[in-house]
């Protein structure tokens, strides 16, 4: 842990540039793994290697397509969204990229699709080749059902490579979220919202004191590990599903906040069905993180982060207190002094 953050740290202090290659080559290592299941999987569902073609029948079997019905379906998005949390990280990269109003808007557009095709794609293969029964909570599961599909194929040392690619991709969520915190930490400060410090930059023009706050957060979460082995997980889960949740939420409020100021200014933005699709998306977002609470396991989401959102609060507002008394505090700018 401690080996993979400083390397980490180290890509990030450099450029975003650094930070690019390295989400490349982490990003080609999953999807290559995903491609490959994929295919794998589909030859299953085939009958390749197999003493007959399992087709369907997973889909049709153990209660059908929707065994607990719509309120599963709709339960269970406390677990996918999460895996979605981060692809706001493109839109945060755009004050470092080149021509961002081209390449940021492909960028999502490609991101989205990708997204689609590959966790739709690989989680339907997967509740083919195994039955959902085999792979739900509560259940004691010794093996990742992903390896249980390589060995299906013989895959030699599938557990070796699975394992691998669920480090690389732990590595790349490490990466990006590193390098959001930084410059939310950075953009803080530049806006006067956080220390003057953090807005600094170093010669290659990397936010460095952002980079090693933000980092900071990686020391505590090897310390909790260490100390609380057995909740740490969970309860740090809890946090990052409700800050990321919550950050969304902010996000739409934003946006219509945002486009009402460029309407004032006389600009045009178009994007259709706004602002009905932006309140639904917002609403829709805090109607999953209000439900976390009846899905099993997914209630520390409520309990851990309502408090850090209050803590978080309450230090804002005593921040902004002290600085509006500093601000009035001081001499108006041109009043003459006493010695005037």
């Amino acid at each position: 842990m401690v080996f993979y953050s400083a390397v980490l740290i180290f890509v990030n202090a450099r450029s975003v540039g650094a930070f690019g290659e390295f989400e490349y080559w982490f990003s080609v290592i999953k999807v290559i793994a995903i491609v490959v299941f994929i295919l794998l999987g589909t030859a299953i569902l085939l009958g390749v290697h197999q003493q007959r073609p399992i087709g369907l029948e997973n889909f049709r079997a153990y209660g059908g397509f929707l065994p607990n019905g719509w309120l599963g379906v709709w339960l269970a998005l406390a677990f996918v969204i999460f895996s979605f949390i981060g692809s706001e990280v493109v839109a945060v990269s755009a004050g470092e990229a080149k021509d961002p109003q081209r390449t940021v808007p492909r960028a999502m557009r490609s991101m989205l699709a990708r997204l689609i095709i590959f966790y739709v794609g690989a989680i339907a293969i997967l509740v083919g080749v195994i039955p959902w029964t085999q792979i739900q909570p509560g259940q004691s599961i010794t093996v990742s059902p992903f390896v249980r599909v390589f060995d299906l194929m013989h895959i030699p040392a599938a557990g070796h490579v699975v394992n691998f690619v669920v480090l690389t991709a732990a590595l790349s969520s490490m990466n990006c979220n590193l390098y959001l915190g930084t410059r939310m930490a950075f953009s803080l400060a530049r806006a006067g919202y956080a220390p003057e410090v953090l807005g600094r930059v170093s010669g290659n023009s990397a936010p460095l004191p952002a980079l090693l706050v933000s980092a900071a957060g990686l020391g505590v979460a090897t310390l909790f590990a260490l100390i609380f082995p057995a909740s740490a997980y969970v309860y740090m889960f809890g946090i990052a599903l409700f800050g990321g949740l919550f950050a969304w939420i902010l996000i739409f409020l934003t946006h219509i906040g945002f486009r009402r100021h460029w309407r004032k200014e006389g600009r045009l933005l178009v994007m259709p069905l706004f602002p009905a699709t932006t309140i639904l998306g917002g609403l829709a977002v805090l109607a999953i993180l209000i439900s976390t609470w009846w899905v099993p396991g997914m209630r520390v989401t409520l309990e851990a982060g309502i408090p850090w959102l209050l803590l978080l609060t309450t230090v804002y507002f005593g921040w902004a207190r002290k600085r509006a008394a500093s601000l009035q505090s001081a001499p108006a700018l041109g009043a003459p002094d006493a010695a005037d």
